[in-house]
């Protein structure tokens, strides 16, 4: 069911869409739906999303999607396994600590826990 007032879909740019399926599917498992050749959506559990083909990754001063965490530095190293560059090393802020990371196609996210450094 909808709910009116709340984020509802996010979609985002990139440039390669095969990279950017491979990257996510194996750092969270997610799975795909092609739209064609310039379009595919994606669902993580709980949110529905899209990737759209572009000819620029998203600007690093845009819109920043943060993932969480339950193990910040488990996942700092599968970003990196997996072929992303970490853009900012993991730091505190008031009520948890995060890290931001950019994808094998540029675009940057970050991601954040509330648990305690392990």
């Amino acid at each position: 069911m909808r709910t009116e007032n709340r984020v509802d879909y996010v979609e985002i740019p990139v440039t390669d869409l095969k990279k950017t399926r491979e990257f996510f599917a194996s750092l969270f498992g997610w799975s795909f739906t092609d739209w064609g050749d310039d379009y595919m959506s994606f669902n993580d559990g709980r949110l529905d999303g899209g990737f759209r083909r572009s000819s620029e990754p998203a600007p690093s001063s845009g819109v920043l999607l943060v993932f969480y965490s339950g193990n910040l530095e488990r996942d700092l190293q599968r970003v990196v396994q997996l072929g992303g560059v970490i853009s900012q090393e993991i730091f505190s802020f008031p009520g948890g600590r995060r890290f931001h990371f950019v994808d094998p196609v540029g675009t940057e996210y970050a991601m954040w826990s509330e648990v305690p450094e392990q």
